[in-house]
C-alpha cells in the first residue's frame, strides 16, 4: 500500500480520497482544519486529521485547496527532497510550488470523477514522475501536457464536468417535456452520455464519424442534428472553454514572480 496525504477535503480532494480508497492500492491520510470536511471522508481515509505535520510520513503529498490557500499551505509544509508534492489547484504554476518545498513537484488537473474511478486529468509532464502516474491511473485516466497548456486543459477536463452536466440536464429536461417521467429521463440522458463518451475513448472511430454511424439517411438522429448544425450550440461551447480557461490564466498572474 502506497502512503498518501491529502491536503483539503473539499469537492476534489475528497473526490481523490474517495478514489484512492476504492483503488485498494493507497493508504490515505486526509488533511483539513474543517472537521465537517473531515467527517464527509472519514469512511474513505485509513486516517483523518487537522495536523499537517503528518505529511512528513507519506512519500505522495497533494495539496488541493482553493488556489488563494496555496501559499499558505506551503508555508506550513516541510517536505524532503525524497517525497512527491502533487499540486491540484487552479492556476497556479508549477514554479511557483517548486520554489517552496524541497519536494519533487508535480502539477495535476483533476476532476470529480475520481471519486468513481473516471478521472479526466492533466498533468504537467515536466517533473512527472511514475508514482504520479500510478496515482492517476487509479482513478481515471489522463494526459500530459506542456505547462503552457494548463490553462486549457483546466477548461476542459476540470472545468468540463459542468458543462457536461448542463448539457445531460438540458436533454433529460427535454425528455421530461415529452413527457418522460424525471428519474427515468435522467438516467437515460446520464447513462446515454456515459456511453457515448465510453465510445469514443475505446472506438477506432472519429467523432464525426460517429455521429454519421448514428445518423440514418431520413430518420430521426439527422433531423435532430440538423437542428444543432444551424444552431450556435457549438459556438456557445467553446466560448464556455474559452471563458474558463482564461479565468486559469487570470488566477495565475497572482503568481508570477
Amino acid at each position: 500500500m502506497t502512503r498518501v496525504s491529502v491536503i483539503g477535503c473539499g469537492n476534489m480532494g475528497g473526490a481523490l480520497v474517495e478514489g484512492l480508497s476504492r483503488a485498494d492500492a493507497y493508504d490515505v491520510t486526509a488533511i483539513d482544519l474543517d472537521d465537517a470536511a473531515l467527517e464527509s471522508v472519514a469512511d474513505f481515509a485509513a486516517e483523518t486529521t487537522t495536523d499537517i505535520g503528518v505529511t512528513r510520513e507519506t512519500p505522495l503529498v497533494v495539496v488541493a485547496v482553493k488556489p488563494d490557500a496555496v501559499p499558505a499551505v506551503l508555508d506550513d509544509l516541510d517536505l524532503r527532497g525524497d517525497q512527491t508534492l502533487v499540486t491540484v489547484a487552479a492556476g497556479v504554476p508549477r514554479a511557483f510550488v517548486a520554489e517552496r518545498t524541497d519536494a519533487r513537484v508535480v502539477r495535476v488537473m483533476p476532476n470529480l470523477a475520481a471519486a468513481n474511478g473516471n478521472m479526466a486529468a492533466a498533468a504537467v509532464e515536466e517533473g512527472s514522475t511514475d508514482e504520479v502516474r500510478d496515482l492517476l491511473d487509479a482513478v481515471g485516466e489522463f494526459v500530459e501536457v506542456e505547462e503552457s497548456e494548463m490553462d486549457v486543459a483546466t477548461a476542459v477536463n476540470g472545468s468540463g464536468p459542468a458543462f457536461a452536466f448542463h448539457l445531460i440536464d438540458a436533454v433529460k429536461q427535454a425528455g421530461v417535456e415529452g413527457g418522460l417521467d424525471p428519474e427515468q429521463a435522467e438516467v437515460l440522458a446520464a447513462q446515454t452520455f456515459k456511453g457515448a463518451a465510453e465510445t469514443v475513448l475505446r472506438d477506432g472511430r472519429s467523432v464525426d464519424e460517429l455521429v454519421d454511424a448514428v445518423c440514418s439517411p431520413n430518420g430521426t438522429t439527422i433531423e435532430g442534428m440538423e437542428v444543432l448544425w444551424e444552431s450556435d450550440a457549438d459556438d456557445a461551447v467553446e466560448d464556455a472553454v474559452s471563458a474558463a480557461a482564461e479565468r486559469s490564466r487570470e488566477l495565475a498572474e497572482d503568481y508570477d514572480e
